[in-house]
């Protein structure tokens, strides 16, 4: 496919002018696209934040627009075919698109790039309610997910990371979504804001999600229903490890946490297409890295991301873009 190139001047305070070249597989030349998720996620203030950086360094005329819609799991098959010229994304579901992995992808996604990783810290939680644990006595994942027990798991729906990893958690526990409802159990899948209402009501016993620093929907959990948080098995933590995900332990953030939880941190990356111009991709680095207060002042979960870990496989899941990888040698950073 081919791919539109006009010259532009970026006005890049401290470096000098770039000539570069805008336009994207996909893209028209005066448009560039920012992958996000919707109105009310921590994603959607990010990449409108960006796109507010981003729009006072591009040529007049030039658009910078988030699309709020995709996700964790839909970003990085949307900029690998094109259809967004920038995303966020988690870094194992990144990790995941580039080599096909089949829990969540059909196949392999070769033409991701990285730009920037470790923008916030992501970890998958489990909360189970108190009234269940009372009811069977059940206190681990393992004691509730292999009992004949019924047991009633809310998740959000297909497109988030969260029921490919409920499935990898299942798996490794050597049970799945189908057997859970073949014992009496239920799974409820459902938008993030039904999820306190379902949990506040009785109406399910365990609650799967992937969390950051003041996520709403699990501060509203915690605060009004009663719930213990949970250490993932070590199977499952066995089978995420891997670029884009490291084992690190989840803060004790929220009500009804007695410490940090034994878990996986996702992390979040900012992808491009393998295609996009060079100046393209070390405009947006330098511009995440060099707002990183901009991005903290306008969402806390940001407070965590550190330039000069932004580079690593660990934190990107995916390898960089030349661009991206020429800002980050710019500043000795890799």
């Amino acid at each position: 496919m081919g791919m539109g190139r006009r010259e532009f001047l970026v006005r890049a305070s401290g470096h000098g002018a770039l000539l570069g070249a805008l336009g994207c597989v996909g893209e028209p030349d005066d448009r560039i696209t920012i992958g996000a998720m919707p109105p009310g996620t921590s994603w959607y203030v990010f990449a409108a934040t960006l796109a507010q950086l981003l729009q006072d360094a591009v040529p007049d005329g030039t658009s910078v627009e988030v699309i709020a819609r995709g996700g964790a799991i839909g970003n990085p098959i949307l900029v690998d075919r094109g259809d967004q010229t920038i995303a966020l994304a988690q870094a194992v579901t990144a990790a995941w698109a580039y080599r096909g992995d089949p829990a969540a992808y059909e196949r392999e996604h070769r033409h991701l790039r990285a730009l920037a990783g470790g923008l916030n810290r992501v970890w998958m939680a489990a909360l189970m309610t108190e009234d269940y644990i009372e009811r069977t006595g059940h206190e681990t994942l393992g004691q509730a997910l292999r009992s004949d027990e019924p047991i009633r798991i809310v998740m959000k729906p297909r497109g988030s990371i969260v029921p490919v990893v409920a499935d990898m958690l299942l798996e490794s526990l050597g049970t799945s979504r189908a057997q859970i409802v073949e014992r009496g159990g239920e799974i409820i899948q459902v938008t993030a804001n039904q999820i306190s209402a379902i949990l506040r009501n009785g109406r399910a016993d365990l609650y799967l999600e992937s969390v950051i620093r003041g996520h709403p929907t699990v501060t509203e959990v915690a605060t009004t229903t009663p719930v213990r948080f949970l250490d993932l098995p070590e199977d499952t933590i066995a089978r995420l490890e891997g670029p884009g995900a490291e084992r690190t332990p989840m803060p004790a953030w929220f009500r009804g946490q007695q410490g940090p939880l034994d878990s996986v941190d996702m992390g979040t990356v900012l992808i491009i297409h393998e295609n996009a111009p060079e100046e393209l991709a070390y405009l947006v680095a330098r511009t995440v890295c060099e707002q990183k207060d901009a991005m903290a002042q306008a969402h806390r979960a940001w407070e965590d991301f550190d330039p000069v870990q932004a580079a690593s496989l660990a934190k990107t899941g995916v390898r960089l873009h030349p661009g991206a990888a020429a800002y980050y040698r710019e500043r000795g950073w890799i």
